[in-house]
């Protein structure tokens, strides 16, 4: 068979498995046993030796300890203390509740990893509050949702650490890079949250600012304020690898939550494992399949058959990226990140560095542009989280996103042709 009838059954195969609703891992599977069966190159165990590989990996074991981080942060009070002292030093600002909400965002995505699971935690307390100060639903759930992407572009990033198994690159290198476009992105959420609350004419904090005040509620949040910095500092200090990171961050969490804020119990435990089992075991299946997946195209040549097209169409390094760009961003409105990493990441990759992108650049646009995709209908996953948060149908959500969608598409068109915003702090500290 040639390239393109191989390509065109595997993927027939992979879209009708997702219209059927197969489960996403599922499908993946499918759609390689389909080019196995049309080609007769490969053996059924072919699929599950790489399924078994492909999970098999020092790196993948951060994401199981990231995800059960989280949620032990989100259920023992490190995200309420942390909402505690953003609301001192911003809570007075025309809009301050929003800003808040913001940087609370940006601060738990540095030592979770996960959007949804932002959402979750710091969307369970800002959402009562800004709505009892009669904030609009729809602004307030289309910004905490917006917000928690940024969950997956601060360091620590599960998403992070799937392109760099899938391409093999630096996983300590693309968590320095996605500092600066996380902070840019929480940076112009927040202006625009500033400048719609003095349309909308909402007030800030009443409650006056004071140095005593300030002070106290630092101390009280003392131990949510120094995870990231044992996480992060560890990492970069040489002291433990990202995946040693991640279990630190457990470890961590489990203590201030049980012995120091005393917010967990055992009942919690259960509930947080629980949790954390379900979405691990959700992600380990599709990377396992995504993993064969991949070996399948490869061996098909079909990524080596996308450069050659996308490179025939245009030699333009600004269009191609622009057209990447536009694909991701569709992709993201209907695939799973880690499912979509998996899957796109061997593709895209000949091309990109054929046009001489840097390999660390690139997985910040990938990330970026999936980032945005848990906030694009129908399928994404922050919008879902935050509708369940506020107690409201999706419809609110959505109608709420749009300027939202506009800002992050624009920052991530600034992040893709200017790659000094990526490069600086890898380049800086590389």
């Amino acid at each position: 068979m040639t390239t393109g009838a191989i390509a065109a059954v595997v993927f027939i195969a992979l879209i009708v498995s997702l219209v059927l609703t197969v489960p996403i891992g599922f499908s993946l599977g499918i759609a390689s046993l389909a080019y196995i069966f049309a080609t007769d190159q490969l053996t059924l165990g072919f699929v599950a030796r790489n399924m078994v590989t492909g999970t098999d990996s020092f790196p993948i074991m951060a994401i199981p300890f990231f995800v059960f981080a989280g949620e032990l942060m989100g259920g023992g009070g490190i995200s309420k203390r942390l909402l505690d002292v953003a609301n001192v030093f911003f809570g007075r600002i025309r809009g301050g509740l929003a800003i808040v909400t913001v940087v609370v965002c940006m601060f738990f995505a540095a030592i979770s990893g996960s959007g949804p699971a932002t959402v979750a935690a710091v969307g369970g307390m800002v959402v009562p509050t800004m709505l009892e100060k009669g904030y609009d639903k729809k602004f307030v759930l289309a910004l905490i949702a917006a917000a928690g992407s940024i969950g997956v572009i601060i360091p620590p990033s599960i998403p992070m650490v799937v392109y760099s198994v899938t391409v093999n690159s630096s996983v300590s290198s693309l968590f320095l890079a996605g500092f600066i476009p996380g902070i840019l992105i929480g940076l112009v959420l927040i202006v625009y949250s500033y400048f719609y609350a003095r349309k909308a004419g909402y007030k800030g904090d009443t409650e006056p600012f004071s140095i005593g005040r300030a002070l106290r509620e630092v101390w009280r949040g003392k131990w949510a304020l120094l995870s990231p910095v044992i996480i992060l500092g560890g990492i970069y200090g040489g002291i433990f690898t990202p995946t040693e990171a991640a279990a630190v961050s457990v470890i961590y969490s489990l203590i201030i939550g049980l012995f120091v804020h005393r917010e967990l119990n055992f009942k919690d435990m259960l509930e947080v494992t629980k949790r954390s089992c379900e979405t691990t075991a959700t992600i380990l299946v599709v990377i396992g399949c995504a993993t064969g997946f991949s070996k399948v195209l490869t061996l098909g040549r079909i990524p080596t058959t996308v450069a050659t097209l996308l490179t025939t169409m245009t030699d333009s390094k600004v269009l191609i990226l622009l057209l990447i760009n536009l694909l991701l961003l569709l992709v993201g409105c209907f695939m799973e990140t880690v499912c979509a990493i998996m899957i796109l990441a061997p593709i895209l990759f000949p091309v990109v560095t054929a046009l001489g992108v840097d390999p660390i650049h690139f997985g910040i646009i990938m990330v970026t542009n999936l980032a945005i995709g848990f906030i694009t209908p129908p399928l994404g996953v922050n919008l879902f989280v935050a509708s369940r948060v506020g107690e409201t149908t999706l419809d609110v959500v959505i109608k709420g996103i749009v300027p939202f969608l506009v800002l992050m598409i624009a920052t991530l068109m600034l992040i893709t042709y200017v790659p000094a915003i990526s490069m600086f702090l890898p380049n800086l500290l590389g």
